[in-house]
């Protein structure tokens, strides 16, 4: 067994797996994850720099993931981050500031690698038997990663469209008016058009997606009492109730949002904008034919690192 941690550093969450590895069975046995909601993207889509207040707040959730790593005694740690930082003039400062908190090089990755390692992570060990090829969405704050493959990915496109980015860009009311909701569904759509000319959406025939905006939405169309990761993993819905659960989701004023039991407090703001994007990808594939229901995976790029490093 090798104990590795892998850590993903998103715009809205840093995410921590420590995990013990069998090198012999191929398997991952979960020692712990740990999720915290950090905003890193606060503001990047309109400046170009991380806010101060964001990057201190991230760095103060890696320091704790230093602390959790030291007691676990991993043997060896990697650090992700993706689309904000990506797109943050001020990046440099943020990889300095990690590496000294962890004592290792962070990789602002590519929405490429960032696609491959969630393909890896979302369909390795997925319960059920579900109908290759799959096509893996990782729906994030600032980015949205699209991956299509049976056990290796074919294909795969990063577009800026997440949860974070299009509330800050659209949705600004509480709730989102029409005229909102109109304006980032035509960003999306726009997105989905690069999407398809990259990736042949329609030769997909198991549609699995990963993170927060998706898993919070599967616990709402399955009706949860509080958010269960072991109820989710592996869920599977119809295309109806995925797009129903996104639509109350949607129109629900912030207030109410708060009040469901499985909501984290820090996707109360963003999750309207990240179930819109969710619905019009499920239209989409629901539009080929091919696709009857959405399987939802609580493994994702977390687990793809994981796998990697030992």
């Amino acid at each position: 067994m090798t104990r590795v941690a892998a850590i993903d550093c998103g715009t809205n969450s840093i995410r921590l797996l420590i995990a013990d590895m069998s090198r012999t069975r191929g398997t991952l046995v979960d020692v712990e994850r740990r999720m915290e909601i950090v905003r890193l993207g606060q503001g990047v889509d309109q400046t170009g720099e991380i806010a101060p207040e964001a990057m201190e707040r991230t760095l103060t959730a890696a320091r704790k993931y230093a602390d959790l790593c030291h007691q676990h005694e991993v043997h060896a740690i990697r650090f992700v981050a993706t689309s904000a930082t990506r797109d943050a003039r001020n990046r440099k400062l943020f990889v300095d500031g990690i590496r000294d908190a962890l004592g290792v090089e962070p990789e602002v990755i590519p929405g490429s690698e960032e696609a491959e390692l969630s393909f890896t992570g979302a369909t390795a060990g997925l319960p059920g038997d579900h109908q290759a090829p799959f096509l893996v969405v990782d729906l994030g704050g600032g980015s949205t990663e699209f991956v299509l493959g049976d056990r290796r990915v074919e294909s795969s496109i990063s577009v800026n469209i997440g949860c974070v980015r299009m509330t800050e860009r659209h949705l600004r009311s509480d709730p989102p008016t029409a005229v909102e909701i109109a304006a980032a569904t035509k960003d999306i759509d726009a997105a989905l058009s690069q999407v398809a000319e990259k990736v042949e959406l329609e030769q997909a025939r198991t549609l699995v997606g990963v993170a927060g905006t998706i898993t919070t939405v599967t616990a709402h169309a399955l009706g949860l009492s509080s958010y269960d990761p072991k109820a989710l993993h592996g869920a599977t819905l119809s295309l109806d109730q995925a797009s129903r659960a996104c639509t109350e989701l949607i129109e629900m004023p912030r207030s109410e949002r708060a009040k469901l039991p499985f909501m984290h407090p820090g996707r109360v703001d963003v999750i309207g904008a990240g179930a819109l994007v969710w619905r019009r990808i499920i239209e989409r594939m629901d539009a080929t034919g091919r696709i009857s229901a959405q399987v939802t995976s609580e493994h994702d790029i977390l687990d793809g690192m994981a796998f990697g490093l030992a």
